[in-house]
Parts: structure tokens; sequence; C-alpha cells
């Protein structure tokens, strides 16, 4: 019984198939009549494609907005990108504006705290026992690296070179700075305000400027650069941006807190800093005098 019953729908099952693809066919006849059976399949048809048409379009429709969402993605990250590069250009424009009216006063200048070459270059490797302080670079002494020699991103400083072998080089990076490694610096814009970076707040991620001038006009906001008076850096690299501002604990000198221009745990290529300063040898006369 079990069995006939099986061969009994597949039977039926082939009947109706046969009569779909019967009034199927008999309704894309040309002769244009339109009966009953004809009527039917097109209604069937239709309802089938009505059911489909809107879980596939639901479907299309999804995978368009999220290529569009990735696209629209891809581009904010260029233009950010974009963005702090013009930040950064805008500070070193700045710096150059000063120091073309003080060349204007001075024609004899051969050389300014601003004049310095980069290399570039690639992070091959963090340090394993200091992973957010140490980096390795893929450029050493053959290719022009010395020690001392400041380190930057488009966005901003990251460190120091610290060592120089044939190859390669390592890097001390802010967040690795300390009392024997600080770096001169001044308020952009405000020469007036200087100080020294001399540490780094390991619990905030942010820099430590101690201001070193008499009349302390600190303001959060405020970009931080090198001052170039220190012997070792350039002037105008972007080191960050105050964030905020509190007294030391004798309540004398400001302490400012700064974030980084630059994104320190995220550092791919660099480019290093290469300043030429030049010796002025002295004159007979200067030699008589």
């Amino acid at each position: 019984m079990p069995s006939f019953l099986r061969k009994r729908k597949l039977i039926v099952f082939l009947l109706s198939i046969i009569i779909i693809v019967s009034l199927i066919g008999y309704s894309l006849r040309s002769d244009g009549s339109s009966s009953v059976p004809a009527q039917f399949a097109h209604d069937t048809v239709g309802l089938f494609q009505s059911v489909l048409h809107k879980p596939i379009g639901a479907i299309a429709d999804f995978t368009g907005s999220v290529s569009d969402m990735r696209q629209v993605y891809e581009q904010n990250q260029v233009l950010k990108q974009e963005l702090q590069d013009y930040k950064s250009l805008a500070y070193e424009v700045n710096e150059l504006e000063k120091e073309n009216e003080e060349l204007r006063a001075m024609a004899d200048v051969d050389t300014t705290l601003s004049d310095y070459e980069t290399l570039n270059a690639t992070v091959i490797a963090r340090s394993s026992e200091r992973w957010f302080q140490q980096v390795t670079i893929n450029k050493g002494s053959q290719h022009g690296v010395q020690e001392n020699m400041a380190v930057q991103t488009a966005k901003g400083m990251v460190g120091k070179v610290i060592n120089a072998s044939q190859l390669t080089s390592t890097v001390q990076l802010l967040s690795g700075f300390g009392a024997e490694h600080q770096v001169s610096a001044i308020v952009d814009q405000n020469e007036n305000i200087f100080g020294m970076i001399e540490g780094y707040d390991s619990e905030n991620d942010q820099l430590i400027f101690r201001d070193l001038s008499d009349d302390s006009e600190l303001e959060e906001g405020q970009a931080v650069v090198t001052s170039g008076l220190g012997g070792v850096f350039p002037r105008g690299i972007l080191i960050g941006e105050i964030s905020s501002i509190e007294l030391d604990q004798y309540g004398l000198t400001s302490i400012a807190h700064v974030e980084p221009a630059a994104d320190l745990n995220d550092i791919n290529q660099v480019k290093v800093v290469d300043r030429e300063l030049q010796t002025v040898e002295p004159s007979e006369e200067d030699e008589e005098s």
C-alpha cells in the first residue's frame, strides 16, 4: 500500500508539471489568443515573479548600499589624511614666513634653524621588550642616518634615532622619552612660550610639556612644535596639540599635556630628518679682534 501511494503522488506531480508546461506553451503561441488557460498561466508566472521580485530587489538594494557605504568610508579616510597633511603643512608655512621676514633683515644668513633634508624609511620591527617605546627602520649609517636625528611621519614627530647600524637604525619613540630624551619646543605662532617636552604620560597617552617662559599664556588647542634651539632637532616639526594645562606640585610652573600629532601605536612609513647645520668659519678680522 505505501508503495502504491508513493507512485500515485509521483504520477500526480508529473501530470501537474506537464499541465503547467502545456499551459505556458499554449500561452506563448503567436496567434494572439487569450484563452482562460493562457490567462491562468500568465497569472501563475506573474505571481511567482512578484513573490521573488521583492526579496531579490531588497538584496540588490542592500548590496548596493553596502558598496556605497564602503566607498564613502574609503573617501573619508583619504580626506582625513589629506586634511592632516594640510594641517602639518600650514605649520611649516608659518615657520617659513617667519624666517623669510628675518632673512630680509639679515641678508648674510646662510642657514636657518629650519634647514633640513628628509630620508624616507620603513618600520620593519618593534622592540619586543619596549614595544611602545622603540621601533627599527630599514635605513642605517650607509644611507646617511646618524644618532639623534629626528624621525617623523606625515602627521608629525614620532621620535629620534638612538642607534644607527650599517643598514638599520633604532628609533626611540616619544612615548619612551624621559629626562634623558628631552625636546626643546615652542608654541606655534607664539615664540614667547617655550619649554621642554620632558616625558610621557602612559596612562593618558600624552606628552608632558613644561613651560619655561616667564609669562605663561598656554591655552588648550595650541600647537607645540620643535624650537630648533636644542641643537638636535630642526625648527618647526609638529609635535602635538595642547589638551589640558595644570600647575606643577610647587604651583610655579605650568605643565601642559600634549596630544601627539602622530599615532605612536601605528607607525609604518617615516622620514628621518637630517639637520644640516653649517659651521661659519671666522674671518681674519674676527680672529684679530
